[in-house]
């Protein structure tokens, strides 16, 4: 099976080595046929907390490390959102 891949900002960067990324998608509701959008928050592993609230990252599906914590940051845009 292949790793989810997913891309998002970071809201939240003040635990160690930990980040929160919010990952937006937009789904089409079944009745009303219009776009709406939803997000999720996951909590990243980022071992040298390089990224910084406000970055856009690329997170990997992979090994649980915590409780809450499935997934590592792999990349960030150089831009800030």
């Amino acid at each position: 099976m292949p790793r989810r891949v997913f891309e998002g900002v970071v809201v939240s960067d003040t635990n160690d080595k930990t980040i929160v990324v919010r990952v937006e998608k937009r789904i089409k509701h079944p009745v009303y046929k219009k776009y709406i959008t939803r997000s999720c928050k996951y909590a990243a592993h980022d071992p040298s907390n390089t990224y910084k609230i406000g970055d856009l990252v690329k997170i990997i599906e992979g090994r649980p490390i915590s409780k809450s914590k499935r997934w590592h940051a792999v990349y960030a845009d150089s831009a800030q959102v």
